[in-house]
C-alpha cells in the first residue's frame, strides 16, 4: 500500500487528507480503525521514541502521546505497590506479568490528564496482558510492531469498534533526508539520527562527579525522550520513566516550571495522603484525577469545599498545603533532568533543585555556562554538557 486516504488533516477543513510513499509501500498497516492525520503524527513519533528506549535499555518501553509530544515515555520496570495505586494499577495484575504492560501503565501513569485520549507506542508486540490495560483507559489508538491474537480481539473492542490500531514494520528505516512542506515551500534537512546513549554523558562540568548508572540511565530516558518532544523542551525523569515534560515553551524557564510542576504532581500522587483520598466507589478514573490535580494545587478548597466534596469523598480530607507539598518534596533527590538546548540562567537550575533534581545533562554552550555550574555546585549537582541540540518541530 503506497498511501492512506484520512478523514481530514489537522482540522475538518482541511481536505483532502493522505499519507503516502513517494516510492515503495508504508511500512505501515491499519488493523482496525481510521486514524486520522494527528493520529498519524503521535503514533510515527511515538514509535520512534520507544524503538530508541528499547535500543539503548535492551527493556519494552512505551510513550503516551497527546498532539505530538510525549505525555509519558517509561521502561518496563517492576513497579512498586505505592506506584501501582498513584497509576490505579493496583487492581492489574497484568502489570506484574509484563515489563511492556508496567511500562504502558508507567507512561500512561505520569500525567493521567494529559494523557486522556492518548495515543499509544510500545517497542514490542502488543500481548494480552498490555491489551487488558489499554482496554480501561480513554485512548485514541496504538502502533506496535504486532499484537497477539488476544490482545488485538480485545482492542479491537474499544471505543465501540472504532479503536485505531496500527501494526509497522520494525525494520523499516527511513531516507537519510526528510523533507515537508509550509506554505507551499519545501523544506529539507537530514534525519535526526543521533545516537544517544551513556557516551554523550562523559563530559562532567560539575564539582561532583558521581554518576550512578540509574542516573545515566534516567538521564538517557529524559534526552531519547526530548528528542520527540516539541521544543523548547525540558524532561525530568526517574526510576526509569519522564515524570515531566515541558513542551513548546518558548522561555527555557517555562519549560523547567512547566515539568517541574508536573514532576512534583507525580512525585505528590505517591504520598500517603493522595493515595488515602476517601474517594467514592462510583467516582471514575478521569474525574478522580481531575480532583487529585485540584488538590495538590494551591485551589485545594475547589474540591473541598461543602456541596462538592461530598460528590467526590466519603469524608472531607483534610487540605495538603503548600507548605505541606515543599516540606514532602524537599525530602525527594536523586531526580535526573534533561535540556534540549542550553540553560541560558542558573534559574533553571534554582527551580530544578526544588523538585529534587540531582543530575542535569544539557548541551552547554551559553555565555553564561559558568553561572549555571556554579548553580548545580551550590546545590551538589552533577551535570553533563552532552553537546546534543535535540530541537524537534
Amino acid at each position: 500500500m503506497q498511501e492512506i486516504q484520512l478523514k481530514y488533516g489537522c482540522n475538518p477543513h482541511q481536505k483532502p487528507s493522505r499519507i503516502y510513499m513517494q516510492s515503495g509501500d508504508l511500512p505501515l498497516t491499519v488493523l482496525n480503525g481510521r486514524p486520522g492525520y494527528i493520529n498519524f503524527l503521535d503514533a510515527l513519533n511515538a514509535w520512534q521514541l520507544v524503538t530508541e528506549l528499547k535500543a539503548f535499555s535492551g527493556i519494552p518501553a512505551a510513550a503516551s502521546f497527546k498532539h505530538v509530544s510525549p505525555s509519558g515515555a517509561a521502561l518496563g520496570l517492576p513497579m512498586s505497590e505505592n506506584l501501582k495505586r498513584a497509576c490505579f494499577a493496583s487492581d492489574l495484575p497484568a502489570v506484574d506479568e509484563s515489563p511492556l504492560a508496567a511500562a504502558y501503565m508507567r507512561a500512561r501513569g505520569v500525567d493521567r490528564m494529559s494523557s486522556f485520549g492518548d495515543f499509544i507506542a510500545l517497542s514490542d508486540v502488543c500481548d494480552k496482558a498490555t491489551a487488558l490495560c489499554v482496554k480501561r483507559e480513554v485512548s485514541d489508538g496504538i502502533i506496535a510492531p504486532g499484537y497477539d491474537d488476544d490482545a488485538l480481539e480485545i482492542l479491537k473492542t474499544k471505543k465501540q469498534g472504532n479503536y485505531n490500531v496500527i501494526a509497522i514494520d520494525p525494520a523499516y528505516v527511513p531516507a537519510p533526508v526528510e523533507r515537508k512542506e509550509v506554505f507551499g515551500i519545501t523544506f529539507e534537512q537530514g534525519r535526526n539520527d543521533v545516537r544517544i546513549d551513556e557516551k554523550v554523558l562523559e563530559n562532567i562540568v560539575t564539582q561532583n562527579r558521581d554518576l550512578p548508572d540509574s542516573a545515566k540511565r534516567d538521564l538517557i530516558v529524559s534526552l531519547i525522550t526530548l528528542k520527540y518532544t516539541q521544543s523548547n523542551s525540558v524532561c525530568y525523569a526517574f526510576d526509569g520513566q519522564a515524570i515531566g515534560v515541558g513542551a513548546g515553551q518558548q522561555s527555557r524557564i517555562h519549560c523547567t516550571r512547566l515539568a517541574g510542576d508536573k514532576a512534583d504532581k507525580w512525585l505528590l500522587r505517591q504520598d500517603a495522603r493522595v493515595l488515602d483520598l476517601p474517594f467514592l466507589p462510583e467516582v471514575k478514573r478521569p474525574d478522580r484525577d481531575n480532583a487529585i490535580d485540584v488538590y495538590l494545587s494551591d485551589d485545594y478548597d475547589d474540591v473541598l469545599r461543602d456541596g462538592v466534596w461530598q460528590t467526590l469523598f466519603s469524608s472531607r480530607p483534610a487540605p495538603f498545603t503548600r507548605e505541606e507539598r515543599r516540606e514532602a518534596l524537599s525530602k525527594i533527590s536523586g531526580i535526573a533532568l534533561g535540556s534540549d538546548a542550553f540553560f541560558p540562567f542558573g534559574d533553571n537550575i534554582e527551580r530544578a533543585h526544588r523538585s529534587g533534581v540531582s543530575y542535569v545533562a544539557q548541551p552547554g554552550g551559553s555565555i553564561r555556562d559558568d553561572d549555571v555550574i556554579a548553580a548545580c555546585d551550590r546545590f551538589g549537582m552533577v551535570m553533563c554538557f552532552d553537546g546534543l541540540r535535540l530541537f524537534h518541530h
